[in-house]
């Protein structure tokens, strides 16, 4: 049986080591780093199943590393931490591609509770849909097992793990309406936040990404409701 290789990656001595500490003690195997380089040296000689990537590292950015790793079509998960007032960081790090954020201070129950959540996203996309099956709509089709999504015209859409994650929810529940509470427990596994935007942001770049193949009105903003895929949804079997 495979146990997971979770990197953490914090410039904190000691928060690298509790983490370690506890994660282990989840059942997970743990590397650690400091820097940039270490991440890279470490994904180079070892399977990293996950990376829990600090945003503030002393030879760089963790956003810029993450935007790195998914330009180089690396997929890793990355989870953010960041300091617990910096949303424009948690909607950056979304953006560039991270499978999910988490605030300092926090909990390390909590972080191993979303390491769970998006390691189980990771293994659904491989085997809930009897294997290979795929969704088609308005031309699109979304295939999970790859996590890619190709255009009427043939043409590939790069989407961030965490669009695709949102896409795929509204894909399951083709013309119905979910709220923004919804959608953020149900892409991400936690408790909604009052505050938190980034499921606006993350629609918005669906529409956007969607509308320059020629259809920007797959997605409807219901008014006190939230949102709603209003294309038929049929399912491809190879």
């Amino acid at each position: 049986m495979h146990v997971p290789q979770i990197l953490i990656v914090d410039d904190d001595l000691e928060i690298r080591k509790l983490l370690a500490r506890y994660i282990k003690e989840q059942g997970f195997r743990v590397q650690l780093a400091s820097r940039c380089a270490d991440v890279r040296e470490r994904i180079a000689t070892s399977q990293i199943d996950l990376i829990v990537l600090d945003v503030m590292l002393p030879d760089g950015s963790g956003l810029d590393l993450c935007r790195d790793l998914r330009s180089e079509r690396s997929k890793i998960p990355v989870i953010l931490l960041t300091a617990l007032k910096e949303e424009v960081d948690r909607i950056v790090g979304l953006e560039i591609g991270a499978d999910d954020y988490l605030g300092k201070p926090f909990n390390p129950r909590e972080l191993v509770a979303r390491i769970r959540a998006v390691l189980r996203r990771g293994q659904d996309d491989r085997s809930a849909h009897g294997g290979r099956e795929r969704y088609s709509f308005e031309g699109f089709v979304a295939d999970p097992f790859a996590r890619s999504l190709v255009d009427p015209q043939g043409r590939d859409i790069e989407l961030t793990g965490a669009e695709f994650d949102l896409l795929r929810t509204f894909l399951d529940r083709p013309g119905r309406v979910l709220s923004r509470d919804q959608l953020l427990d149900l892409t991400r596994g936690r408790e909604p936040d009052a505050t938190d935007r980034s499921i606006d942001v993350l629609v918005s770049r669906l529409r956007r990404k969607l509308a320059n193949s020629g259809l920007p009105h797959l997605f409807k903003t219901v008014r006190n409701g939230g949102y709603q895929l209003v294309a038929k949804v049929n399912y491809l079997e190879d």
